[in-house]
């Protein structure tokens, strides 16, 4: 009876393993690689502009501290 059980739990297993390798195979195809390729294109995209829009904000908090007009002159 444990030899069954055993067995049992094994082709279990076994089919689940199946399913994960054959669903890895298709995303790793022509189509999937170029959805992972758009997804890191939009996230580079996204974080470049994250970080453009912060550097905007720190200049303008820095020329306010420093009494810097808009066209880099200083204010006497």
């Amino acid at each position: 009876m444990k030899r069954i059980v055993w067995m049992g739990i094994g082709v279990a297993i076994g089919v689940i393993a199946f399913r994960k390798i054959s669903e890895a195979k298709n995303g790793l195809g022509a189509e999937g690689l170029n959805r992972a390729v758009g997804r890191l294109a939009d996230g580079i995209y996204d974080f470049a502009d994250a970080v453009r829009a912060g550097m905007g904000e720190r200049e303008s908090e820095l020329r306010a501290a420093l009494g810097l007009d808009d066209d880099g002159a200083a204010r006497h």
